[in-house]
């Protein structure tokens, strides 16, 4: 299912030779966190073999963009193992190509969202079976969904699978103004304004799934949270959620300081 960059240039080619420092405390930061979250990721079942991809914006540099690696599962990711991309699918930093649609997607959201600074793709099953559903997937029936309430964008045009710079810009042009996107017949995107936010609204979109279809499968009717306490609700959560998502990140990389630690290698 996944496929390599065919075209993607290794740290050699001449365009690269006068990168600035990518070494500085703040990209290594922000690798550890992304490793963080994939390692994470694997643990709860979010991942799809070597198929599903995390980005996120090089700090200090707005042309770049940290991915993961062709090749490798959720759980092998280490921070040094991340590569560094620009948008054209050259690999400034790092061993390996990205996969192939991870860049055509990913280069795009961040190209076109300068707000995505963080942008995480996966199939995870709860979600995915909410974007394969008729109708919006969230039907505003428990708390944890109403997080996302008014937050949430659907790709309804499916068109198989994103190998060229065309599909990318669609998907990005989809998005809107959401920071959740179920792609039809596929998967989610979530997008954040850090790496924190995003592991946040991932791991809770897939929770909200989950309850949801565990609630439909009764056969019994479920039904929406009123329109004004939802967003009353909504209003709550978002306050202090940033540091909220701080804080839930942090937790994760302790549980792995201390279990799995060489996701920080």
């Amino acid at each position: 299912m996944a496929h390599s960059l065919s075209n993607a240039q290794t740290p050699a080619a001449p365009t690269l030779l006068n990168r600035p420092d990518l070494g500085t405390d703040a990209i290594r930061g922000a690798r550890e966190d992304l490793a963080a979250c994939f390692r994470m990721a694997a643990r709860y079942g979010f991942e799809e073999g070597i198929c599903n991809h995390f980005s996120a914006v090089v700090p200090g540099h707005d042309d770049l963009f940290i991915v993961n690696p062709y090749g490798y599962a959720f759980r092998e990711i280490t921070a040094s193992s991340l590569l560094i991309c620009d948008y054209e699918g050259n690999v400034v930093e790092g061993n390996g190509t990205p996969e192939a649609t991870a860049f055509y997607i990913h280069a795009e959201m961040h190209r076109r969202l300068p707000r995505a600074k963080a942008a995480f793709h996966t199939h995870m099953p709860y979600a995915t079976a909410l974007s394969m559903t008729e109708g919006e997937p969230l039907i505003w029936a428990g708390q944890t969904a109403l997080k996302f309430y008014g937050r949430t964008a659907v790709d309804h045009d499916y068109n198989g699978l994103a190998l060229d710079n065309a599909e990318g810009k669609r998907i990005a042009e989809a998005v809107g103004e959401a920071d959740i996107v179920f792609m039809k017949h596929h998967g989610v995107m979530v997008l954040g304004q850090t790496i924190a936010e995003a592991w946040d609204d991932l791991y809770y979109l897939e929770r909200a799934a989950e309850v949801q279809l565990l609630a439909m499968s009764t056969g019994r009717a479920v039904h929406p949270v009123a329109p004004d306490v939802a967003q009353a609700a909504y209003d709550q959560m978002r306050e202090g959620d940033a540091e909220s998502a701080r804080l839930h990140l942090a937790s994760v990389r302790r549980q792995l300081d201390a279990e799995e630690p060489q996701y920080r290698h």
